[in-house]
């Protein structure tokens, strides 16, 4: 590996993963290929801004020209895809994108990458394809069971990652993140949301009873899973990146407001969302067997989350106006009965 192309890499995943490897390989070039849609923000990337090993490049991953420009102009040899619509409330609002980034997309970026003669292409899915999982953990070879129209689309991208695999030999990985959480998350996901809504004693709109179960992972231990994946994984295989830390919603959102010294009565319980999976759980096993393992704790991660966003308000007030308060009004306001 010598030039990797990262595309989404201006979101909330893709940018702690850009951060994390220009630091630690800086014998590779690190180009950020990102449309900057709503959740994409170069400021994301500002801590890397003035790297030696760093470039970026605005384009959409469903744009054919865009795409084959950028691997001739840096002569990719690498492709990370994080690029992808990602919210479920949104994927029920609007599922067009989702196909065209999800799936088209993802066709594109494999095809190109094949036609220049990439190596290794991984791509960063979710534990959302497995479905709702009642008892036990997902393992790798499981059955996709997607429920929502984002889930859906992320597993029609592997399919067509598998595809390209068996039919053209590409060197393809996949990796499976569970909830990820952390820094630089853009506030329409539950704890950024809810951190900065707590901050300013808004109530929090929380889906049903709370007691959906996730498995909470920090997003530096996604991207350190997905470097071990990236070097070590082999192709054509998948692998879970698991917190393997089972929490129902509404206790992480208690244990925030704990931290914030906030009152639990912000929580208000609202009309739950189309379809909302009830539990996810996956074995991180297969990827531990390659070295990987988590560097912090739940309640160490949290709290650091939890900092982050308190010491970062020029961040995140600016980016709650505009769209995203249209989008926040249509979600929430009739849910909290506040036109």
């Amino acid at each position: 590996m010598k030039n990797i192309l990262v595309t989404g890499a201006a979101g909330f995943i893709g940018s702690a993963f850009a951060r994390y490897m220009v630091a630690k390989y800086p014998h590779y070039t690190v180009v950020v290929f990102d449309k900057l849609t709503y959740a994409g923000n170069l400021d994301n990337l500002l801590p890397i801004d003035d790297e030696d090993n760093y470039r970026f490049e605005r384009g959409d991953i469903a744009d054919r020209e865009a795409v084959r420009a950028v691997l001739k102009k840096y002569d990719i040899d690498t492709i990370i895809n994080f690029a992808a619509e990602s919210h479920v409330d949104r994927s029920i609002l609007a599922p067009d994108a989702f196909v065209h980034t999800d799936v088209v997309g993802v066709y594109i970026l494999l095809d190109e990458g094949h036609k220049h003669g990439i190596g290794r292409f991984l791509q960063v899915s979710t534990d959302e394809v497995y479905g709702d999982i009642h008892s036990g953990l997902s393992v790798e070879g499981d059955n996709f069971l997607p429920n929502s129209p984002y889930a859906a689309s992320k597993a029609g991208g592997e399919l067509m990652v598998r595809a390209y695999h068996i039919t053209h030999g590409m060197d393809t990985v996949i990796t499976r993140g569970s909830n990820t959480f952390g820094p630089y998350q853009y506030p329409e996901k539950l704890l950024p949301l809810f951190i900065t809504e707590a901050l300013d004693d808004r109530p929090l709109p929380l889906y049903g009873d709370g007691k959906q179960v996730r498995d909470w992972l920090f997003v530096e231990d996604h991207v350190t899973g997905i470097d071990v994946a990236l070097h070590h994984g082999q192709s054509g295989e998948a692998y879970n990146i698991a917190g393997e830390n089972q929490q129902t919603n509404i206790d992480v959102v208690r244990a925030m407001l704990d931290l914030l010294g906030k009152p639990h009565s912000l929580i208000k319980h609202v009309e739950d969302r189309k379809g909302h999976d009830r539990r996810y759980a996956m074995d991180a096993a297969k990827l531990r067997a390659l070295g990987w393992q988590r560097g912090s704790s739940f309640p160490e991660a949290l709290k650091a989350t939890v900092d982050w966003y308190v010491q970062n308000a020029w961040w995140w007030r600016k980016i709650k106006s505009g769209e995203y308060m249209d989008y926040y009004k249509r979600q929430y306001a009739d849910r909290l009965g506040d036109r």
